[in-house]
């Protein structure tokens, strides 16, 4: 059996699959610490919709909560480097790390060599691109590089941020006189070569299960005050171009609360939202 100290747990799957209970029952089995790998869990006052499940009298502490404010763009080379450091901390002191969550472009770059994600962010060209329009940004991407424009699904070519960071590899490539390695490599990161990794895969028997469950935990999340963080965190000065509030759950709740929809409509997109990025989870 190998020491704690070369053990790592992974614990993934769609929203509302009780990834982060089932992780802290195993730390207190496996002498274990957790890291979270959701992309809206990392940004700060971002809470009740992001179902950040905090252990009562802080008995375990789950890193890489609350790491970035709302306002900042945080990309999977930021978490890979953050998360690099907590795990050599938790195994350096013989400790087991559970890594936590379900965002899969955050796990695959962790695990695996992908050579864009070792390209730091340039920040001067993400403030000049802050300021564009999706259309502008797809307009831009293309000209630098058509086939990366091409390569991505509908998602990323409607989400701003994605496309900030594909202008980035383009234009970092496009220096170098070549273009973004459309292929993705299944290496496993050195780090990973000696050490045990225990994979948890969750999931849903069907989806009216998973439908009905994130209904329930959306009902839930609006009694525990969704509504009310929305509005707390616009009162704050923070809107909904903001890279933390390009969160399902605030993108619905923010045209309400000015009066753009109604409550059930911003509710029924919510369910909506939430179940298609969990069937692309599921495929992931």
């Amino acid at each position: 059996r190998l020491s704690h100290a070369m053990k790592i747990i992974i614990i993934t799957g769609p929203s509302a699959t009780g990834k982060t209970r089932l992780a802290l029952s195993l730390a207190r089995k496996e002498k274990g610490e957790l890291v979270n790998f959701d992309s809206r869990q990392v940004y700060k006052y971002l809470d009740i919709i992001t179902g950040k499940d905090r252990p009562k009298n802080n008995a375990f502490k789950i890193w890489l909560y609350d790491v970035v404010d709302p306002k900042e763009y945080f990309s999977s080379f930021d978490y890979v480097r953050q998360a690099m450091k907590v795990m050599q901390d938790i195994l350096h002191r013989k400790k087991t790390p559970i890594l936590v969550g379900g965002t899969y472009l955050y796990l695959y770059h962790l695990l695996y060599k992908v050579e864009t994600e070792n390209i730091p962010p340039d920040m001067i060209l993400r403030k000049k691109l802050n300021t564009k329009t999706v259309l502008e940004l797809q307009c831009k991407l293309t000209e630098i590089d058509k086939s990366l424009f091409a390569s991505l699904n509908g998602s990323d070519k409607q989400n701003p941020q994605r496309l900030i960071r594909k202008i980035e590899l383009a234009s970092y490539y496009k220096k170098k006189g070549t273009k973004v390695p459309l292929k993705m490599q299944y290496a496993f990161n050195d780090f990973f070569k000696d050490k045990k990794i225990e994979y948890i895969g969750l999931t849903y028997k069907n989806r009216e299960d998973m439908l009905r469950a994130i209904k329930l935990r959306i009902d839930k999340r609006l009694k525990e005050g969704a509504i009310k963080e929305v509005k707390t965190l616009m009162d704050q000065g923070y809107g909904e171009n903001d890279p933390g509030m390009k969160t399902i759950g605030y993108q619905q709740i923010i045209p309400y609360l000015k009066g753009k929809i109604t409550k059930q409509q911003a509710i029924d997109l919510w369910t909506l939202k939430e179940f298609q990025y969990t069937k692309r989870q599921l495929t992931f």
